[in-house]
């Protein structure tokens, strides 16, 4: 197989397989998805000897995404989605607990993606700082 890919679309395409790599491996410990992993050397092998090479560094014979590439913003990016998706499923699950843990039907998905919003409003405003748990 082949792909022809200008030099920005492999750079992003190093983005796209560091950020699915992360967010398949980065909580497994050793039990990690190695094919995965083996991909993702694979694609940041190619920046060997190219401009993009500051991208990969050699760690125990594999190539992997480099500190710089790591540092490079990557993880902003990624604290990003996951401040954003934690906000949306506590939001979604603080709306189905003052509901009584319906499931979703037609019948309430309205009033559920209202009171979801209510928390998201309050959530950019205070973020996490007004919920107390009662003793």
């Amino acid at each position: 197989m082949q792909i022809n890919l200008t030099s920005k679309e492999f750079r992003r395409l190093l983005d796209l397989v560091y950020i699915g790599n992360w967010v398949l491996n980065s909580i497994r410990g050793e039990d990690r998805f190695r094919d995965y992993d083996h991909v993702e050397s694979k694609l940041f092998g190619l920046c060997q000897g190219t401009p993009m090479q500051a991208l990969v560094e050699n760690w125990e014979g594999e190539d992997v995404p480099s500190k710089a590439f790591a540092e490079g913003g990557i993880h902003e990016a990624i604290a990003c989605y996951e401040d954003t998706v934690f906000y949306e499923i506590l939001a979604e699950e603080l709306s189905r607990r003052d509901m009584e843990y319906p499931q979703i039907s037609e019948e309430n998905y309205d009033e559920i993606v209202s009171r979801m919003s209510r928390y998201m409003e309050e959530f950019q405003c205070s973020g996490v700082d007004k919920l107390y748990l009662d003793d």
